[in-house]
């Protein structure tokens, strides 16, 4: 990827490719309606992000490799939502057993795909991810949905502290604004992940054996 501040930072210090490994994993990120209907307060328009994590799961699926999902939810009290939503009153729209915290039908969970409910940012606190991923011995996350500043972020963070390579690709992610996507996107790139097209994956799927 070309970014704008890469000569910030020394190609021999930052940013090296990490790849994909032996049994990569897709996990879609929040792609929940309450982030892809923009008549919402958390949502905005991810028409592109939806069509590009389809091409993604339908790899995924074709090879059966591990597909996950995840959605955000809170209880009536809130009280699950510690200081979270003191910061970000929107999340009051994403309430437990309502059409807001359900996956998008454009990219919907199939079959016995999971949907994992988490609480914060990082798809990995407080959830089982970890642990369905050594079950599936997965070496490899690709990461797709919103939003890049926030959970994708998040998760791109802690997928590499617990010790999995971690593929973004750019234009299956999105965010609402376009100057917090490409700064994170450039953070990610520089010391987390992969930041890579989905053409790119797509490409490497077609061409090594799952």
């Amino acid at each position: 990827m070309n970014w704008p501040h890469a000569a910030d930072y020394d190609d021999d210090a930052f940013g090296s490719s990490v790849g994909l490994g032996d049994r990569p994993a897709l996990l879609v990120i929040d792609l929940i309606n309450a982030f892809t209907d923009p008549t919402t307060d958390l949502g905005s328009d991810v028409s592109g992000v939806l069509d590009q994590t389809a091409r993604l799961l339908g790899a995924f699926r074709e090879r059966d490799l591990p597909r996950y999902f995840t959605t955000v939810a809170f209880e009536e009290s809130y009280g699950d939502a510690g200081r979270f939503i003191e910061k970000v009153p929107a999340l009051r729209e994403l309430r437990l057993g309502t059409d807001a915290v359900d996956v998008d039908d454009q990219v919907a969970p199939e079959g016995d795909e999971r949907v994992i409910l988490k609480k914060y940012a990082s798809a990995f606190f407080g959830t089982d991810l970890a642990t369905e991923l050594t079950t599936h011995r997965v070496d490899t996350l690709v990461l797709a949905g919103v939003t890049t500043s926030g959970c994708v972020r998040a998760t791109a963070v802690d997928s590499l502290q617990h010790g999995y390579r971690t593929i973004v690709p750019a234009d299956a992610v999105g965010d609402r604004a376009e100057g917090p996507h490409q700064a994170n996107l450039f953070d990610i790139d520089a010391k987390y992940g992969d930041v890579v097209t989905t053409d790119t994956v797509l490409d490497h799927l077609s061409t090594n054996d799952y």
